[in-house]
């Protein structure tokens, strides 16, 4: 794939200052209101436009957007690699008085007449993974079983949930986004990458140690999400080969279900001095 060429006017602010009114109830339940200037993280429309063809429109925290298009075209399958890939540029738009961003795409013939089969137009809310498929069959994919078997042990998913706060600047600052880490077998994390929302925040992960060619840790280690394990996860971390899946908040009952089907090791509910594991055990050993 070569370079990403950026619009020169593309650097966007990833969070704004906005007045608010801080009420709290203090000391001898006296409460006190004061007028401050709160952090609010940057939420902007990202179309990703393949072939001169716009696919599919995300709402999203304005960074990093060529990890984010790598990941969602390989964890979408509109690519099975990064040699499908010919050139990315990143263009701002201001349509309408609305200011969003284009990732114009450049994919192989064989590609984008696949992806002409399955096309769908969606607008991608930040909780929604499904708004605009057009039928059953097209909204859940049935995920390809991983191969890895690497096992980790259970200190090291609690060493990665010690050092998420660590790794979440924008968070810290904003209380509004998600983060997606990987971590090794050890649990120390070696990426992470923020959104607002959290499907673009594993994408943006899996875009990231694509395009560095890191590949073939996928199945060493494990992917670490600061969300719920909705299904959208699993079947992108199956897309990957990525054994295990650790959430910090709540599977849903579809999500362990694919997790079974694919083979992977689901965690939830990963806090410091407990974890739940849903699916296949056998990877995380004592």
């Amino acid at each position: 794939m070569r370079a990403v060429n950026e619009d020169s006017d593309l650097q966007s602010a990833l969070s704004v200052q906005r007045p608010a009114s801080d009420w709290r109830r203090g000391e001898a339940n006296t409460p006190s209101c004061t007028q401050v200037q709160d952090d609010i993280v940057c939420e902007v429309p990202v179309a990703l436009v393949y072939n001169g063809i716009s696919h599919v429109v995300m709402m999203a925290t304005p960074d990093h957007l060529a990890d984010f298009a790598l990941g969602f075209s390989l964890t979408e399958g509109i690519v099975q690699n990064l040699q499908q890939i010919y050139s990315m540029e990143t263009v701002r738009q201001a349509d309408a008085g609305i200011d969003g961003i284009e990732v114009r795409i450049d994919i192989s013939t064989e590609q984008f007449a696949a992806l002409k089969t399955v096309r769908r137009n969606l607008t991608g809310r930040t909780g929604c993974g499904l708004c605009g498929a057009e039928s059953l069959q097209q909204a859940i994919r049935k995920p390809v079983p991983v191969t890895g078997e690497h096992p980790i042990n259970h200190n090291a998913i609690e060493n990665a949930v010690g050092q998420l706060a660590d790794h979440q600047p924008l968070q810290a600052q904003t209380g509004a986004v998600h983060g997606a880490a990987w971590c090794d077998a050890a649990g120390n994390i070696q990426c992470l990458r923020e959104d607002v929302g959290r499907h673009n925040a594993l994408d943006k992960l899996i875009g990231q140690l694509s395009s560095a060619g890191k590949e073939n840790v996928f199945n060493k280690g494990f992917a670490l999400i600061s969300s719920r394990a909705s299904y959208e996860m699993v079947v992108k971390a199956a897309a990957m080969n990525i054994g295990i899946l650790v959430a910090v908040s709540a599977p849903t009952s579809l999500a362990i279900e694919l997790a079974e089907a694919a083979n992977i090791t689901l965690v939830g509910f990963a806090r410091p001095g407990r974890h739940m594991v849903y699916s296949h055990p056998f990877r995380i050993v004592d």
